[in-house]
């Protein structure tokens, strides 16, 4: 019968709900609401604003997050009554009705789940995403293009505001690399199982007979962190060139010397900023991604002396990820966790969060 099943789906769902909410540990974030709350009046505040922006916006997220239980909370209370009431009622609309609001429900409860995974010492911050070209040549700078685009699709789709900080055009198309920030709470931390390599297996839309071929992209992501006393950048150990920008910024932005590139010579490093009009700006978002990829390196060496020494030197990144098989067949398949799925489509267009549900859990579980 159809009204003890969507009760029944009720039931489950509130019990996802209710392990998720213990997942997340509501009563500590509650804990941390009124913790910030309070260093929010403190003297003194502003004089450091980077650290009073990060407060509040710690804080912002965290009230957010609050406000989406409760939400969610009350929604499945109302899904509920209305079962409730079209059962008594024999009303077969209103059980569709609640039918769909579950679906939504859930959609938003898996969200959640997601973001219980998310405690990281980094997690909460500012993804910067860069995406490059790799073996492939043309095919390959499209690849990397199509990548590009997936991901503005699926920040589109949560809302996420994104800003391109460099682009680098392919000779014929396509792009050799492009680094892009997401304006988000939690975006890092979401995003970076995607790092790795991302094959691509289809017809070539560059071969005049019609050939398979395969190519390849890179996929880095980093924390957006602030200043931090764990990496000094000395004057002496980095390279400032400027140079007329070539990507977005809008109309001017060609016409002065407004880009920036720096290297950071003992790790051969380099950072390339164009979105901002000036020099100034792009010279200090710079140098925050130079920091937080040397910090984010510091952190790779000290887990990677940890594993030699524990006796796994197993490597994962840089390695390929992720298959995408538009020929003979279609398929997406993550090569770590095993997910996949046949809507290749829909991934191409921003539907990927099975996939970053999938690699969160399979880091989570690889974590030392």
């Amino acid at each position: 019968m159809a009204e003890p099943d969507e009760r029944q789906k009720l039931s489950e769902l509130e019990g996802l709900f209710s392990s998720v909410c213990q997942a997340i540990d509501t009563e500590k974030v509650e804990k941390k609401v009124k913790d910030l709350e309070s260093k929010t009046s403190a003297e003194g505040l502003w004089d450091d604003p980077d650290s009073a922006q990060a407060l509040f916006s710690s804080l912002s997220s965290s009230k957010a997050l609050l406000e989406k239980i409760g939400t969610l909370k009350e929604k499945l209370s109302d899904i509920s009554v209305l079962i409730s009431l079209s059962q008594e009622e024999g009303d077969p609309s209103g059980l569709q009705e609640a039918g769909k609001e579950m679906e939504e429900a859930r959609g938003e409860i898996e969200d959640l789940q997601m973001r219980s995974l998310l405690n990281g010492e980094w997690d909460e911050k500012d993804a910067v995403v860069t995406i490059r070209s790799g073996a492939g040549g043309n095919d390959a700078a499209d690849w990397a293009q199509m990548l590009f685009r997936m991901y503005l699709h699926w920040c589109k789709k949560k809302g996420y505001e994104t800003s391109v900080l460099s682009l680098s055009q392919g000779e014929e198309g396509g792009i050799k690399s492009v680094t892009f920030q997401v304006h988000a709470p939690y975006s890092y931390g979401i995003l970076a199982s995607e790092a790795g390599t991302h094959r691509l297996v289809r017809i070539s839309p560059f071969d005049n007979q019609g050939r398979r071929h395969t190519s390849f992209a890179g996929v880095e992501v980093i924390p957006l962190v602030e200043s931090s006393e764990e990496v000094k950048i000395d004057d002496s150990d980095i390279r400032v060139d400027t140079f007329q920008s070539s990507g977005p910024g809008g109309q001017g932005v060609n016409t002065t010397y407004s880009a920036v590139r720096i290297t950071h010579i003992p790790t051969g490093i380099v950072i390339n900023m164009q979105n901002q009009r000036s020099q100034i700006q792009n010279k200090a978002l710079a140098m925050q991604i130079l920091q937080s990829k040397l910090l984010a390196l510091k952190k790779q060496e000290e887990s990677a002396q940890r594993k030699e020494m524990a006796g796994d030197v197993k490597a994962s990144w840089g390695d390929q990820i992720r298959s995408y098989v538009f020929h003979p067949y279609q398929m997406v398949k993550d090569l770590r966790s095993g997910e996949e799925t046949s809507d290749i489509e829909g991934v191409m267009n921003g539907e990927i969060d099975r996939f970053l549900s999938s690699g969160m859990r399979w880091k989570k579980q690889h974590e030392e």
